[in-house]
């Protein structure tokens, strides 16, 4: 069973920035495609970015080119940076992936990121 643990969430003011880490328990991360959503209260999770197990970044239309999904297969670990923060952005943010043949899904419990003044 694969498990995931966001870290990295937080408060930050519009326009600052903030990188999130998703870590992976399995040995066979680097087969596998990652993805973050999120979910704002009142607002059913959207998918914001994913990774192909190959690097090859997807991205949310919406986001206007402020965040980027990156990939350590070393450390088991995906992570998504966010520039140029907006109160829009702020939501529960998840990482998660599909293992054993598309037959099974795992999701993190989640971080919190909060963008206010």
């Amino acid at each position: 069973q694969v498990q995931l643990v966001e870290s990295g969430g937080g408060l930050v003011q519009p326009g600052g920035s903030l990188r999130l880490s998703c870590a992976a328990s399995t040995n066979f991360f680097s087969i596998y495609a990652m993805g973050w959503y999120r979910q704002a209260p009142g607002k059913q999770r959207e998918l914001v970015a994913t990774i192909s197990r190959a690097g090859i970044p997807n991205y949310a239309d919406s986001l206007e080119g402020r965040f980027t999904i990156s990939r350590d297969n070393a450390r088991n670990t995906v992570y998504l940076q966010m520039n140029f923060l907006k109160p829009e952005d702020t939501a529960v943010y998840y990482c998660s992936t599909v293992y054993d043949r598309g037959t099974k899904t795992a999701w993190g419990q989640g971080t919190q990121v909060t963008v206010s003044s």
